[in-house]
Order: C-alpha cells, then sequence, then structure tokens
C-alpha cells in the first residue's frame, strides 16, 4: 500500500463536489451578470431617454461607451500588472464594489462630462472583475477539458442574466413613468449590483487560485506572434458588437417600436446568453484554434443583419435571439483558447492581453457610429457596418491555430 502525502490526501478530502463546483461557477457569474450586463449593456435601454432629456446628439451618446470602453482598457491594463500579485479574488472582489458604487452615481449626477467620468470609473472597474472571474473560471474542473469549457460558458453566460433582468425591468419603467424617470433607474441597477456582491464574494472565497503571490510576479511571457489570429479577430469583435449593444434599441425606437417590444428584445438576448453554453458547449470542448471564436463572431454578425433585413417584429426578435446564443461565446473563446494552449501562470495574462485588444476595439465603435449617425441621420447604416466588421472578424479569427498540440496535457 502506497501512502500519499498528506497535504494530497487533505486536499482530495476538501475537494468540492462537483454540484458545489458548479453553483461556484453560477455564483462567480454574478461578476460578468455586473460588469457588463448591468453596467455597460444596460446604458443601450437608457440612452435614448438621456439623449431625449439631456439634449445630446449621437456622438455625445455613443461617447459615453466610448468612455466606458476607454475605462476597460485601462482596467485591463492594471489587470495585467497585479493579477499576479494581488490575485483574481481580490480584482474580482474590488471590481465588483467599485462598479456597483458608479452605476448608483449615475443616478445622482447629469452633468455630461460627470456621467462620462462615472462610465469610465465602471469601465476600469468591470475590466478587473471580467478577467478575474474568467481567470477563476478557468480552474473548475482542470482535469476535465469538456466540463471546464462548460464551467467557462456558464460564466459568461452570467452576463445574459444582468441583461434579461434589466431588459425585462427597465423599458417598462420608462413606458410607465416616461424618460425623466432615468436617475432612478440608475439607483435601482447600482442597487441590484451592491447586492449581487455578496454572493459573488461567497463563491470567488472558495476558488483555490493559483498564481496570487510576489513569487509569480514575473511570470512568462505569452507567444504573442502566435495568437494574432486570435487578437485580431477579438479585436474586431470588440469594434463591432458593441455598435449593435449600444444603438440597436435607439434605432428601434426611432423606427417606431414599443417599449414592449424592446423590453421582449433585451430579455430574449439575455435568455439566450444564459442558454448559449449548451448550444456551444460542443464546438467550446473540441476547438483547440480559432474556430469557436470564427463560429460565434459569424453568428454575431449574422444576427446584427437579421434586424436590418427582415421588417419588424421578426426581425430584430430573431436578431436578438441569434446575437444572444452567439456572442458571449467569443470571450468564452478566448478564455478556453488560453486554458488549453497556455499553462496555467500565463492565463490571467492571456484573457487581460485578449481585454487590451477588445478595449481599443470598444473604444472606436459606439462614438464612430454615432458620429456617423449624426451625419447621416440614420442609425442603420452603422449596424450595418458592424455586422460586417463581426463578419471579418470571423474570418481573421478562423486562420488561428492551435499552439500546443493535442496531446499536450494542461
Amino acid at each position: 500500500m502506497i501512502d500519499r502525502p498528506t497535504d494530497e490526501c487533505d486536499a482530495m478530502s476538501s475537494a468540492p463536489s462537483a454540484r458545489i463546483v458548479w453553483l461556484i461557477a453560477i455564483g462567480i457569474s454574478l461578476g460578468p451578470a455586473v460588469s457588463n450586463g448591468i453596467a455597460r449593456f444596460a446604458y443601450g435601454l437608457i440612452l435614448p431617454a438621456m439623449r431625449d432629456e439631456l439634449s445630446w446628439t449621437y456622438a455625445q451618446a455613443g461617447w459615453l461607451n466610448t468612455a466606458n470602453a476607454i475605462g476597460y482598457l485601462v482596467g485591463a491594463l492594471i489587470s495585467l500588472a497585479f493579477i499576479s500579485s494581488l490575485g483574481a479574488r481580490r480584482l474580482f472582489n474590488y471590481g465588483m464594489a467599485v462598479t456597483a458604487l458608479s452605476l448608483i452615481l449615475c443616478g445622482v449626477i447629469k452633468d455630461f462630462w460627470g456621467l462620462s467620468a462615472l462610465r469610465l470609473i465602471a469601465g476600469i472597474a468591470g475590466a478587473p472583475v471580467f478577467i478575474a472571474g474568467g481567470t477563476l473560471a478557468a480552474t473548475l474542473f482542470k482535469e476535465d477539458n469538456t466540463r471546464n469549457s462548460m464551467a467557462i460558458a456558464v460564466y459568461f453566460g452570467g452576463g445574459g442574466l444582468g441583461q434579461l433582468a434589466s431588459g425585462a425591468v427597465v423599458p417598462l419603467i420608462l413606458d410607465h413613468y416616461g424618460n425623466a424617470v432615468w436617475p432612478q433607474i440608475w439607483l435601482l441597477l447600482g442597487t441590484v449590483s451592491a447586492i449581487a456582491l455578496v454572493p459573488a464574494w461567497m463563491a470567488v472565497r472558495s476558488v483555490r487560485e493559483a498564481g496570487a503571490g510576489p513569487s509569480l510576479s514575473r511570470p512568462a511571457s505569452l507567444p504573442y506572434a502566435r495568437m494574432i489570429p486570435a487578437l485580431s479577430g477579438y479585436f474586431l469583435f470588440g469594434l463591432g458588437y458593441l455598435i449593435y449593444m449600444t444603438f440597436l434599441v435607439a434605432w428601434m425606437r426611432d423606427e417606431g417600436a414599443s417599449q414592449f417590444l424592446v423590453a421582449a428584445v433585451w430579455s430574449l438576448m439575455g435568455i439566450g446568453t444564459i442558454l448559449s453554453p449548451f448550444v456551444w458547449r460542443g464546438v467550446l470542448s473540441r476547438a483547440r484554434g480559432g474556430g469557436a471564436m470564427a463560429a460565434a463572431n459569424l453568428a454575431t454578425g449574422a444576427g446584427v443583419f437579421c434586424a436590418l433585413v427582415f421588417p419588424a417584429p421578426a426581425g430584430v426578435l430573431v436578431s436578438a435571439a441569434l446575437v444572444g446564443l452567439s456572442f458571449y461565446i467569443v470571450p468564452t473563446s478566448a478564455t478556453t483558447f488560453g486554458r488549453k494552449n497556455l499553462d496555467q501562470p500565463q492565463w490571467g495574462r492571456s484573457f487581460a492581453a485578449f481585454t487590451i485588444v477588445f478595449s481599443i476595439g470598444q473604444m472606436i465603435g459606439p462614438v464612430a457610429a454615432g458620429a456617423v449617425a449624426d451625419a447621416t441621420r440614420s442609425i442603420a447604416l452603422g449596424l450595418a457596418g458592424a455586422g460586417a466588421i463581426l463578419i471579418l472578424g470571423a474570418a481573421v479569427a478562423a486562420v488561428q491555430k492551435a499552439i500546443r498540440p493535442i496531446s499536450h496535457r494542461v
């Protein structure tokens, strides 16, 4: 009989059951529910009301999400610099708290530059949540690629929960009380985000992360040259998708859509995001190169065009379903790509690198599309450009090859 070392036996005996690990994944998924589903995407729901009440141009309205994207870039750089020394759990918790506070303050300040600053802060805080949470999710089911890919997808699917919660409520509040109630909506969303911090914190404290501490302050560098197609595809995704998320509702309202249709579209998109891990789990499990990212980019781009090509309400409902089922799979595929092709100490840096190029794309998209809308008096051209950019991103990501041989065990 072979005696195992005591610490190994203790680790085995204290390992959580699969059911507990899935609950942890769901708890961590409240991170993107707040940082993305609420803090970033809910702005698209409130934008028409804020634009009318504050007399903004489309470029100004787009700028607020560009400011958020600039903050996201800063937050990604902060994560890249400190995730090894501070650890993913601390970055996640700090980011959640600051994001909730920035949303609450959006209900207090009405000055354009003050709101821009708050959107910037929300982006700075949201990036560490997204990056650190993805890094933590990648440590779940480390020895099972299929369940690991699914756990990562469940994590990113949390963004759909935030979309569903805001999409089911915000348009109906605006329909009942009018545009002037937009500050109260921000207060409500900030309060909900603050409440979500508690179960999310309980989940992340249960994750046994590796890589935190000064001893790993200089992890191995990434093979950037071999990751160019995936990084480029992710940049184009960031450039295209945020135009759609920022201006879809404004375009629908300009086309005469009711707030009830807006609620149905946004909620359907959220439901699609929640279900997307189950739809894509086979693709995510098998893909080792850029195949999953390419397919998700392509499906998202096709979804954008559905809204423009087919008549409402069918066109926008099909668009919301297809985009919801696909667009969160792009960041999921970036995380699983790093998980399968890099060593664990590199995972956080890999996702931070993806988030940096993604953030640069986000910075350009909304304000550029808003400027085009002001010049042409139509948002449709910007939305069409978003669809084309996403399809181009699919073509670029498809070139990405696996870095690590398939026989290499992670």
